[in-house]
């Protein structure tokens, strides 16, 4: 104490206060993030902070772009058929027949169009399925968006189609090799 009566404080005093200040704000920091993680996990407040179906919806576009693509065709299953034609080309001899000619140039490239076709549409299939049954195995009662439903419906449906026209397509139900007979 001085003479006017006050306590004078210590280097040591100062020391324990800082310490004793800096644990403070260390536990008001942590019961502050308690407080936050309970309130975004407490929907009745209606700022819950969940999944936000950013991954669903991406879900959705790609399926609906899978089955798009399987209907319109791709790079790939063009790249895939040219190469056939050119294989069907070399392993065809110039006195083959001209069934088997065609069989072996045109036929195997129509198949493998159909075939990658197909590959794309059951993935758009799968895939759609996938993102309309997420919601089942989710957070309960957090519904999907209305527009993933609908994208992913529509790449459910794409999906479908395009794998329909692929089996005919390979099967040469529609669209044939025309007869050389």
């Amino acid at each position: 104490m001085d003479e006017t009566g006050t306590e004078k404080k210590t280097a040591a005093d100062t020391a324990d206060a800082t310490r004793t200040d800096t644990a403070d704000e260390v536990t008001g920091t942590a019961e502050a993030a308690e407080d936050s993680a309970r309130s975004t996990a407490d929907p009745a407040d209606g700022t819950a902070q969940g999944p936000s179906g950013v991954g669903q919806g991406a879900g959705a576009v790609v399926s609906a772009a899978l089955g798009l693509v399987s209907l319109t065709g791709g790079w790939i299953g063009t790249v895939a058929a040219a190469r056939e034609t050119l294989v069907g080309q070399l392993e065809t001899s110039s006195g083959a027949s001209v069934a088997k000619q065609v069989e072996e140039v045109y036929g195997d490239a129509w198949r493998t169009t159909a075939l990658w076709a197909g590959l794309f549409a059951l993935t758009a299939l799968i895939v759609g399925v996938v993102v309309l049954a997420r919601p089942a195995f989710g957070v309960p009662g957090r519904p999907q968006a209305p527009w993933i439903k609908s994208v992913a419906w529509a790449g459910v449906a794409l999906g479908v189609i395009g794998l329909l026209l692929a089996v005919l397509k390979y099967t040469g139900i529609l669209l044939g090799l025309p007869s050389t007979g």
